[in-house]
């Protein structure tokens, strides 16, 4: 099809074209007029999402892209929703009791309010920023501000609770566990002061010090008589050897000594009376005698002194036996008493332990506890809603100027549809097209100018006719 034959079908169906054009244009305005105003409130929402400032942390949640959808989906929730009928009071009213129950009065009155308004409440959130633009539709301008603004408390109230809740669980949690590990701590510390009462330990550690510098001081008693013992001993075995003539006391004693000199005198008397009188002299028989005597003393000294030493080997072994008798005693107190301080110790590090676990739990718990008190959330107002002047629909000149392009493509449409169903020759171009005959001539239309057609129409009949004709080219 050529432009001009297209041109040609519209000019022969224009009527039929302009009345489905107007008749489209006609009804949309017509539409549009009808329509009941509707207005549009907006208000907008900032997310903060800034660290937390009771846990003074930033929660990853927060900086997901998804967070802010999450947001407009609580938003438009039906928690929200029924937050706003109950703050409004909208379920007392009598009128809008009314209009549910002409409506059918299906569930409640607050669901019924509440899925109403979801259908009329419009949240997007902003592609580059933190910013949530809420929009209520509504045929009162006032009204349509009202709700927007109550959506937006409503939500800010949500976003509280949301908080809050979860919080005060966990610090009922925390509460609960606070005062079982505060029991704990208690039991720890009643079961470490009976063994401590039990043992008489007041300090474990300095007690242990004393009694193992008391260890060190037995151990040094006892290796001195260890040796003071093996030295009498030594000398009781020299003793008893026959040689107790050149024992340490037997030499340094003064009175065998003196018995000594005297026994050298005497001998060197003796000698000398017997060189002079001979043996039976009476000075000779007095001399020996008195040798006798004195050598009597000094077997009897010697026995004497011997016998000392071994009275005193046999007071070193009973010392040593004592002294080995306290430090294997005190050996096993100590050991006793590093027993009793490692249990202790076990006691003390759960008592430690004890109290660790009670302060976790108590600055958790103080932490949930203001968390629960919070009234503060991430969101806050960046505008309110105020009612708009102008409606935002219906929107006249954009359905008119819709409706047009609308009519257009239905008359356009419309055309060609009943042209394909009914062709007919429009032009001298569609006889061949048609019936592939060649074209001999066109007849003038009535009141048509002659000279007109004498001027143009022979050159192009005549060309048309050759280019026609077998075997024959323009």
């Amino acid at each position: 099809m050529t432009f001009s034959q297209f041109l040609s079908i519209l000019a022969a169906r224009k009527w039929i074209g302009l009345l489905i054009f107007l008749l489209t244009v006609g009804a949309t305005l017509g539409v549009s007029l009808m329509l009941p105003k509707q207005y549009s409130a907006t208000a907008s929402l900032v997310i903060d999402v800034k660290p937390d400032p009771i846990a003074g942390v930033m929660y990853p949640g927060q900086l997901a892209p998804a967070y802010l959808q999450t947001q407009v989906d609580i938003l438009q929730s039906d928690r929200v929703a029924q937050r706003v009928v109950r703050n409004l009071k909208l379920a007392d009213n009598p009128q809008v009791r009314q209009q549910w129950l002409e409506s059918g009065g299906e569930g409640t009155i607050d669901q019924w309010l509440s899925s109403s308004f979801q259908k009329a409440l419009d949240a997007k959130p902003s592609r580059e920023s933190n910013l949530i633009t809420v929009a209520f539709r509504g045929q009162d301008p006032k009204f349509a501000a009202a709700l927007a603004n109550a959506f937006v408390q409503a939500y800010l109230d949500t976003a509280v609770e949301m908080r809050v809740d979860p919080a005060k669980q966990v610090a009922n949690f925390f509460d609960a566990r606070s005062k079982s590990a505060r029991e704990a701590l208690e039991a720890s510390q009643a079961k470490l002061s009976a063994f401590q009462r039990e043992n008489g330990l007041l300090a474990t550690d300095e007690r242990l010090d004393v009694e193992t510098s008391r260890m060190n001081e037995l151990s040094a008693q006892l290796v001195t008589m260890q040796s003071a013992s093996a030295d009498s001993r030594s000398r009781q075995t020299q003793a008893q050897a026959g040689a107790s003539d050149r024992m340490q006391e037997v030499l340094g004693n003064t009175v065998l000594s003196s018995y000594k000199v005297d026994l050298s005198r005497l001998e060197a008397k003796l000698q000398e009376l017997l060189s002079r009188y001979g043996d039976n002299h009476p000075q000779v028989i007095e001399t020996r005698a008195n040798i006798n005597e004195l050598r009597a003393r000094l077997e009897s000294e010697t026995r004497r002194v011997t016998g000392g030493v071994t009275v005193s080997n046999s007071i070193n072994k009973q010392r040593e036996g004592e002294i080995r008798s306290a430090v294997d005693a005190q050996r096993a107190k100590l050991l006793k008493l590093k027993a009793v301080r490692d249990e202790g110790a076990v006691l003390m590090r759960e008592v430690e332990n004890a109290q660790r676990t009670y302060d976790t739990m108590l600055t958790r718990l103080n932490q949930t506890s203001n968390e629960s008190l919070t009234t503060q959330g991430n969101a806050y107002v960046l505008s309110q809603a105020s009612p708009p002047l102008q409606p935002s629909s219906p929107k006249v000149v954009l359905n008119t100027t819709l409706s047009a392009l609308v009519g257009l493509l239905l008359a356009l449409g419309a055309i060609m549809a009943m042209e394909f169903v009914d062709r007919r020759i429009r032009t001298p171009d569609d006889l061949p097209e048609a019936l592939g005959l060649p074209v001999l001539g066109v007849m003038p239309r009535p009141g048509s100018s002659r000279l007109s057609l004498t001027r143009n129409k022979p050159a192009l009949m005549q060309q048309r006719i050759v280019g026609q004709l077998p075997g024959r080219s323009t």
